[in-house]
């Protein structure tokens, strides 16, 4: 929760695990092999190893993965794994405690290390996230990437995106790709490209001593147009991008009564007249202010990150 007036969904509102369930073996149908169990926080939600469990149990599901602040990770990690979850994902944006206080509001760093921790002794591995924003973080590239190392896990940088709420975005907090690479190689040393073909957003890069990181440019070489998400909030709305400012609700028809086959046809519509090039959009704009001010959040809380999943 970035701003404290923001609000929160009803409760009667949010999804049930067999609704999840139901909605899942849907998409499934429809193609989708890729799950990944998001936020806002995902561990705030009760029981989710137990929703872990009924989505690992489908055949269709070719990778189940998680992103998580870290937090409540420590306690959950060998249940999660257990649960049969595929992966890990820590958002991680500094080393600093300090620097993490200021940026969270909350003095939970040692927590999120504890977490990452736990998930690299379970899972074998993990990934981190890190937004990279000028004046705060862009002194720790190296640093990171030697962290991870040691925990067995693959950092991936993040340009900072002006979504939801982000009200204190500017362009010139936006630390590029390219110098970013700058940064890691005037420290780490030269760097090789990976070459792959998969529709992940991350370019990925091998340092000489073997360790992989990666960089996602969603500012700067915004990647629209190989784009193959969706996103799924808590509360049954469909979006096709972070900067759609509304998506298709299919709580309702679930709850009414719809049968699959009626909820393939709202979906694969839905996909079929997909437009959606927001990061594009946002970038071709002259003046950046930002996307969603806040007064419009409180009124509508879908248009925050931490509803839509990002």
């Amino acid at each position: 929760m970035p701003e404290a007036e923001y609000v929160w969904l009803p409760r009667e509102d949010v999804l049930r695990f067999e609704e999840i369930s139901r909605l899942v073996d849907v998409f499934l149908s429809l193609g989708v092999d890729k799950v990944r169990l998001t936020g806002g926080e995902p561990l705030l939600r009760r029981d989710v190893p137990a929703l872990v469990r009924l989505l690992a149990a489908k055949p269709g599901i070719a990778d189940l993965a998680m992103t998580t602040n870290g937090v409540l990770l420590a306690p959950a990690a060998d249940a999660l794994k257990e649960a049969g979850l595929s992966r890990m994902t820590v958002s991680l944006d500094t080393l600093v405690p300090e620097v993490f206080a200021k940026l969270t509001r909350f003095d939970q760093h040692g927590l999120v290390l504890d977490g990452i921790g736990a998930a690299a002794r379970a899972f074998g591995g993990l990934k981190i996230d890190t937004v990279v924003m000028r004046g705060v973080n862009e002194t720790e590239l190296a640093a990171l990437i030697d962290f991870g190392r040691a925990h067995q896990a693959e950092v991936r940088f993040i340009e900072y995106m002006d979504v939801g709420g982000a009200t204190r975005w500017r362009p010139d907090a936006v630390v590029s790709r390219d110098e970013m690479l700058d940064r890691i190689a005037r420290t780490l040393g030269p760097w090789e490209p990976i070459v792959d073909d998969s529709s992940a957003p991350a370019r990925r890069y091998r340092l000489g001593d073997g360790t992989v990181f990666g960089i996602i440019a969603s500012t700067t070489a915004p990647f629209c147009a190989d784009c193959d998400r969706s996103r799924l909030t808590a509360d049954g709305v469909f979006y096709l991008c972070l900067y759609a400012t509304r998506g298709l609700d299919l709580r309702a028809p679930l709850r009414a009564g719809a049968s699959d086959a009626d909820l393939r046809d709202l979906i694969a519509n839905e996909w079929r007249a997909r437009v959606d090039r927001g990061a594009e959009a946002r970038r071709s704009l002259p003046d950046r202010t930002p996307f969603i001010p806040v007064r419009a959040l409180k009124q509508d809380a879908h248009l925050e990150m931490h509803t839509k999943g990002g």
